[in-house]
């Protein structure tokens, strides 16, 4: 099978595409006919850290992916070889990632598609609308879970609206029943949160962008979704309502903030960091049901038209994919591995 693999860190010049034998599922695990792999910022980050050795020999690259199962290891239940699956993690301590034309994977982690559902959706999950719904999950007062209406009389700030996480938190909130406020830094990046539902965009940078978002949400806004907390924290703790959660998950623009400390206390803020490589396997698998029922409400759909403009490479480009997403490229860098893409 064909594979794109790096055995140093690096630039991405360090992938290469190579002929490798498909592996055989094991005990609990089963081998996934990859279609499409999606690529993150963790994927490039991964590659080109020199911060510690790489764990294995050879590592195949993307944590995100869609495909087919091929095969089942023993104990395995629930899925079955023609299930059309997407998975979430396949390189967490592992070194086979989507970027290959097979990857086998524990069963967790792969998730059968509901009826109807393209491979580029599915492919398009994973990292980003799992950190986006564990971002909305960890309120004082809940939910833990997502569901329509879970959300109802919530407002939730999204900052970033127009980044694959913050694409996944406005469409999963908007399911959820919240009003949804987004901040974006351009009028291009404000048509698209609108098409992903957003009910109101604010533009940065702006002197009155706390006072329109208090407009908006008088009260204060329950739930941020935070991408830059270095650049974002004075006006976070400003705009939050009492007992709100602030989930900060990426150090966009720098890697230390600041944060009032009366005017959070005295708001009983909740700041609440989040990974997915180290939340557990509970809010993992909580995730991946409620993305599972957001897919069947059609809750989350990509492409230009929903916000999330999607940007292809052949798998014999993965280097430029991985260029394309640590160049800041809007919308989701997905990589064609195979031509079924129903």
């Amino acid at each position: 099978m064909r594979s794109i693999v790096y055995s140093r860190t690096g630039p991405s010049s360090v992938l290469e595409s190579v002929e490798r034998d498909a592996a055989s599922p094991g005990a609990g695990e089963v081998r996934v006919r990859v279609t499409v792999s999606g690529v993150n910022p963790t994927d490039w980050k991964a590659r080109a850290s020199t911060a510690a050795p790489l764990p294995f020999d050879e590592v195949v690259p993307n944590q995100d992916g869609a495909g087919v199962v091929d095969a089942v290891g023993s104990g395995v239940d629930g899925l079955e070889v023609g299930d059309r699956v997407w998975v979430f993690l396949a390189a967490h301590q592992r070194p086979t990632g989507t970027a290959q034309e097979f990857t086998v994977l524990p069963a967790e982690r792969v998730v059968k598609l509901p009826e109807g559902i393209g491979f580029d959706v599915a492919a398009s999950l994973g990292v980003p609308a799992m950190t986006a719904h564990r971002a909305l999950t960890v309120h004082e007062f809940g939910p833990t879970r997502l569901s329509a209406g879970a959300l109802d009389g919530r407002v939730v700030l999204v900052q970033g609206g127009a980044g694959a996480v913050g694409h996944a938190a406005i469409q999963l909130a908007v399911w959820a029943g919240a009003t949804v406020i987004a901040t974006v830094s351009s009028d291009e990046k404000a048509a698209l949160v609108r098409a992903a539902g957003a009910h109101h965009v604010v533009q940065y940078p702006s002197p009155d962008l706390a006072a329109r978002i208090l407009e908006v949400a008088p009260d204060g806004v329950d739930h941020i979704v935070e991408v830059s907390p270095s650049q974002n924290a004075a006006l976070d703790v400003e705009v939050i309502a009492n007992h709100g959660s602030i989930a900060y998950y990426a150090n966009n623009n720098g890697e230390e903030f600041t944060a009032p400390i009366v005017a959070s206390f005295a708001k009983n803020v909740r700041w609440q960091g989040l990974l997915l490589y180290t939340v557990g396997p509970e809010p993992l698998a909580a995730a991946a049901a409620d993305i599972t029922a957001a897919l069947e409400a059609g809750a989350l759909p990509v492409g230009e038209d929903a916000g999330l403009p999607l940007t292809w490479f052949p798998i014999d480009e993965t280097a430029a994919a991985h260029d394309a997403v640590e160049s800041g490229v809007t919308g989701k860098v997905l990589i064609r591995v195979a031509d079924d893409l129903a």
